[in-house]
């Protein structure tokens, strides 16, 4: 007699915990990678200084440290690999639930404390991966839709996710183990439809009761999700790496708007979008440096008097986009020098926009000390362009994107 307490016959012979296994192993490999440089990319943000999102986490707040300027590629690797790798997994993500799927009708669904645990872990697994996948590539397509603060939302969802992931893995890995050996995986490769066959009945309920004959090998459907990983990996990582991969960076759009001839890198905020005024970039502009004995007042002629530094940096976005430019202006340190500034502990940067969430970032002593940490005022050997900061702005190895203030009114360096 069939059982039909499993709710709807799902019938694929391909379904089993070896393939099961494959999908989960490739997840345990590839997760952590993304949970990690998530994690630092929140570190990066200064939680010490209150500048990143969300700015109240209670116990959950991870160690307070100054997010180094060396390597200068270093968010940029970070970064990209969380938003990359994180796009390139969601295949995955999807194949591991389709393997899965008939455990989601099994009645009654809990049947022992061990398997209560099982199923909360599940829940707050995918629940947490679906919404951690979700927003995170609408925050990339779009900006700021949400009707909540995406920030802090996902820093939350992430922990969520965390929280269900160890736990499962905790509870599956002797099984993944024990599955991934009941098989060669070489033998699966070498099988052909024709010869393919259902797994033997597992106590778990994934292979199925009744199945249908093989209408593709898991030779074939390793090639299917592993060719869908491929295929977002060619249409993402081209926003991080460059090169002739950067065209075709379809799954990235943010920061695809342009600028001209040297300035023509990305922009994630214009100048119109930030309500920068041309009376406010005028001859008139003034940087105000304070911190020393008296505040300073600098128009652009004479910074451009004083000693010039070029360096070619990258700027990274968290959204998982990078570009390298070559960068010209007076370092920092040489600001806070003609300030008069002997000693400080920090510097805080205040951009001339007013409504933007970021405009204002607080920099660490070591990163404006860093020999290649700059207020830029040319760009590719050009002057900056008004999307991308003109009359000035602040360049700073490995920072993320919007810490490197654009439109910059004011330096002040603090004792603390």
């Amino acid at each position: 007699m069939t059982d039909h307490s499993r709710g709807p016959r799902l019938r694929s012979p391909l379904r089993g915990p070896w393939l099961t296994s494959v999908f989960g192993l490739v997840l345990l490999i590839g997760l952590p990678v993304v949970i990690v440089t998530g994690l630092l990319s929140y570190i990066a943000y200064g939680p010490q200084f209150g500048q990143a999102r969300p700015g109240d986490v209670g116990w959950l707040h991870l160690p307070y440290f100054a997010w180094p300027t060396r390597p200068s590629w270093l968010y940029r690797l970070t970064q990209g690999l969380h938003v990359g790798l994180g796009l390139i997994l969601v295949p995955i993500v999807l194949a591991k639930l389709w393997s899965v799927i008939p455990k989601l009708f099994v009645f009654p669904p809990v049947r022992s404390p061990a398997q209560a645990l099982e199923r909360l872990s599940l829940i707050a697994l995918v629940g947490g991966a679906l919404f951690e996948i979700i927003t995170g590539v609408l925050n990339i397509q779009y900006d700021y839709i949400f009707g909540f603060d995406f920030y802090t939302a996902h820093y939350w969802g992430a922990w969520v996710f965390i929280a269900g992931f160890v736990t499962h893995t905790i509870l599956k890995v002797p099984l993944m183990v024990r599955s991934l050996r009941s098989r060669s995986f070489r033998e699966v490769l070498r099988t052909s439809r024709a010869d393919t066959r259902p797994e033997p009945a597992d106590e778990n309920g994934l292979v199925a009761e009744d199945p249908t004959p093989a209408t593709i090998s898991r030779r074939g459907a390793l090639a299917l999700v592993g060719g869908g990983a491929a295929l977002v990996a060619v249409l993402s990582v081209g926003q991080t790496t460059g090169g002739f991969l950067r065209g075709a960076a379809l799954l990235l759009p943010r920061g695809r708007s342009y600028g001209n001839g040297p300035n023509d890198f990305q922009i994630n905020r214009t100048a119109a979008a930030a309500q920068i005024t041309p009376e406010q970039t005028d001859d008139t502009w003034r940087l105000a440096v304070a911190g020393g004995a008296e505040p300073v007042q600098l128009s652009r002629s004479q910074l451009r008097a004083m000693p010039s530094h070029t360096a070619s940096l990258p700027i990274a976005c968290v959204e998982g986009w990078s570009t390298v430019e070559t960068w010209t202006g007076v370092r920092l340190r040489d600001l806070a020098d003609a300030a008069g500034v002997t000693a400080f502990a920090s510097a805080k940067v205040t951009s001339l926009e007013r409504s933007g969430a970021f405009n204002q970032a607080v920099l660490t002593a070591d990163q404006v000390r860093d020999a290649d940490a700059l207020l830029a005022l040319e760009v590719n050997g050009a002057e900056l362009s008004l999307d991308h900061g003109y009359p000035a702005r602040i360049i700073v190895p490995a920072l993320p994107g919007v810490h490197n203030t654009k439109w910059v009114q004011s330096i002040e360096f603090r004792e603390a």
